[in-house]
């Protein structure tokens, strides 16, 4: 597939100049867009929307709060005060998990505020067959804050290059949210004042970190997540220039990602779920931006969750080597993508991300994440293996 790179930087420039936070005018006015751009590229093209939580950094920085409160409990002498300060911490671990793990949300009403995304649904390929291939993308964009600093992981990387390049799965950085809470608990439970104390810090560290992230602005989001936007106008065209017969594609831009899926949540069970699972494949295109692409295995903030069908993420290796496209796989995120809603359906799922030479997303969620820096070469590579997988599927 010959990738016009000048096309890619079009629609990642052209996106990356409006304000996108998950459920704004911006992010409409992004599928707006692009929602016109793949009708040009001849696809049949709906919007829709879904009501959704607007974030996600004020319901952890309560749920922080909670847990900070019940290490100060727990470090009273007071049997009653301790046992106030178990409850708190474990309902606060609870919902920390509950949240951050794509759980039912049960504590998100009572600090997040709810408003309206809108998704971009683009059909391309056979519209005769029940054979469907899902491409994945994103439109919104991500928050930003002190948290995010890559200084740590490139420190990191730089001091011990070994350990770093044998991790094949990223660091958990919702563990120390959870911590919290469950130490707090732990230290009210056992009475020891120290346990519950440092419990009680770490929390308050948390709810630091969450309350700066929202008073931060979002980012322009050129490489999380317009260069998967980019990969699929790239696809619309090559689909329109070279017919594919005996495959559907449906090509996916849902918003509100960066809530931490709300968007595919709401979307999933209306469009991914009704279709047939022994002929129905997703690949999700996640940040793709970066030096090295790479194909995950799986994901989870907490616990790992393997993508269903592995013989689906053996075909993409597959269709990668024989497009020439270098593609790490093997590796696993802690963060969540759209990814683990439709594996959870469940149907054969695949992600691609990029990474740079010390195994991080190339300025993730920081305000250096504008079109300039996107490797649009990555990028390219990410839309050849897209088309490359579609042309395969359909051929079988």
């Amino acid at each position: 597939m010959e990738v016009d790179q000048d096309d890619l930087r079009h629609t990642i420039e052209t996106l990356a100049a409006l304000d996108r936070p998950p459920c704004s005018e911006g992010e409409r006015q992004a599928a707006l867009w692009l929602a016109d751009r793949l009708r040009q590229e001849g696809c049949t093209v709906a919007l829709e929307s879904d009501e959704a939580f607007t974030g996600f950094a004020r319901t952890h920085a309560g749920l922080s709060a909670i847990a900070a409160t019940a290490g100060l409990l727990g470090a009273r002498r007071d049997r009653r005060a301790r046992l106030a300060g178990a409850a708190l911490g474990l309902a606060a671990a609870a919902a920390v998990a509950d949240d951050c793990a794509n759980g039912p949300r049960l504590m998100r009403p009572v600090w997040q505020r709810r408003g309206t995304t809108t998704h971009v649904i683009a059909t391309a390929g056979d519209p005769g067959t029940d054979r469907t291939l899902v491409i994945l993308a994103h439109h919104d964009a991500a928050p930003s804050g002190r948290v995010f600093d890559p200084a740590p992981g490139r420190w990191l990387a730089r001091t011990f290059p070994g350990v770093v390049e044998r991790l094949d799965t990223a660091l958990p950085i919702w563990w120390p949210v959870l911590a919290g809470p469950l130490l707090a608990a732990a230290g009210a439970t056992t009475g020891r004042r120290g346990v519950a104390v440092a419990g009680g810090l770490l929390a308050g560290l948390s709810g630091a970190a969450m309350a700066d992230i929202v008073r931060s602005p979002h980012v322009p989001g050129a490489n999380d997540n317009l260069s998967a936007c980019a990969c699929l106008v790239a696809l619309a065209r090559a689909v329109r220039e070279r017919p594919l017969r005996g495959l559907r594609v449906l090509l996916v831009s849902a918003g509100a990602e960066e809530t931490l899926q709300e968007g595919i949540r709401g979307l999933a069970p209306r469009l991914l779920a009704p279709l047939p699972k022994d002929r129905t494949w997703v690949l999700n295109l996640d940040t793709v931006g970066s030096p090295h692409l790479v194909m995950l295995e799986g994901e989870g903030p907490l616990w790992m969750e393997d993508y269903t069908d592995p013989a689906f993420r053996d075909l993409v290796a597959r269709c990668a080597a024989a497009a020439g496209v270098p593609m790490r796989r093997g590796m696993r995120a802690r963060s969540s993508t759209d990814g683990v809603i439709a594996s959870r359906i469940p149907l054969p799922t695949a992600t691609l991300v990029s990474l740079d030479d010390a195994k991080m997303l190339s300025n993730y969620h920081l305000m250096s994440d504008v079109p300039e820096n996107v490797d649009l070469g990555t990028v390219a590579e990410a839309a050849t293996v897209a088309e490359a997988v579609a042309r395969a599927l359909a051929a079988a």
